[in-house]
């Protein structure tokens, strides 16, 4: 007697959901978090502007101490989008140019604080004992401090100016990323690769920037797009004071502090700048939060 034919297998039904990969999954939280989503594209927006300000700007001479005498403080119009400064400047053109250097303090000030913050935790973290109490105090000195106050003090020693400010704030900054670096040290020094690697003899230089380092990457990417609006706000704020870039810059906070003087009349002329640093400063943190759904950190 023949056995029975076995029923041939279903096809995969169509609808049946494909699982996405750890990549997948974070891109899609990502996408999901629509704020998130809007503050990259208007970063990358500001990015552009920035890097392309000399060939798009309306007025490039206007970055300058350039004035003229027949529009001071005119309003926004066809000619002028933001409207005029006390010296006739278009504003349009010299927040577009103030965008070059707000991205380039971002770039400036953590590439410094990562450089020094880093190391320190992580050393720190890793040796323990007499070495992580020497670093960890002198990182709390540090935070016992209001950012902006060290940061003018130090400015203050230096001398005011833009080069000096994106110094001080470097110097400043470090002691965020030492405890972020101190704290997932110790907590990845314990895993199993690391006692592996002990075991097959890798130095301690190895074990910290070969094994260490890059599994807490996330979490200073994090940190770094949360830190990048903050450090922009400080940045702006040390111009406005004085203690940061000097005329005719176009600077954000110092075209603030110029053309408060004129206000209510000229509103515009410190309007569209503050606009600007709240703009820049809220996608920067919209993007941190996104990068902490993408990267899955807590």
């Amino acid at each position: 007697m023949r056995s029975p034919t076995p029923p041939p297998a279903a096809a995969p039904s169509a609808a049946t959901p494909r699982r996405r990969t750890g990549l997948a999954r974070g891109w899609h939280r990502f996408r999901s978090n629509r704020l998130a989503f809007a503050g990259t594209l208007v970063l990358v927006v500001l990015l552009v502007v920035a890097l392309l300000a000399p060939w798009i700007a309306p007025y490039p001479d206007d970055i300058a101490d350039a004035v003229h005498f027949d529009v001071l403080l005119q309003p926004p119009s066809w000619q002028h989008w933001m409207g005029t400064d006390e010296a006739g400047r278009d504003v349009l053109t010299r927040v577009m140019y103030g965008a070059r250097l707000s991205f380039m303090m971002v770039a400036i000030v953590l590439s410094i604080a990562v450089a020094i913050g880093v190391p320190v935790g992580l050393v720190a973290g890793y040796f323990g004992g007499r070495i992580e109490q020497l670093l960890m105090r002198i990182t709390d000195v540090f935070s016992a401090v209001p950012a902006l106050v060290l940061a003018l003090a130090i400015t203050v020693v230096l001398g005011p100016s833009l080069e000096n400010a994106m110094i001080a704030l470097g110097f400043v900054w470090w002691r965020g990323f030492a405890r972020i670096a101190h704290g997932r040290t110790l907590s990845i020094k314990q895993e199993n690769f690391i006692t592996v690697a002990r075991t097959l003899g890798a130095s301690h230089l190895h074990i910290m920037f070969r094994e260490i380092l890059p599994n807490m990457t996330s979490s200073l990417l994090v940190s770094l797009s949360l830190n990048a609006g903050y450090a922009i706000l400080v940045g702006t704020s040390l111009s406005f004071l004085g203690a940061g870039a000097s005329p005719p810059a176009a600077e954000w906070g110092l075209m603030v502090a110029t053309s408060r003087h004129y206000l209510p009349d000229a509103w515009w002329a410190s309007m569209f700048p503050g606009l600007a640093i709240f703009v820049t400063v809220m996608s920067f943190n919209l993007l941190g939060d996104g990068l902490r759904d993408f990267l899955g950190e807590d």
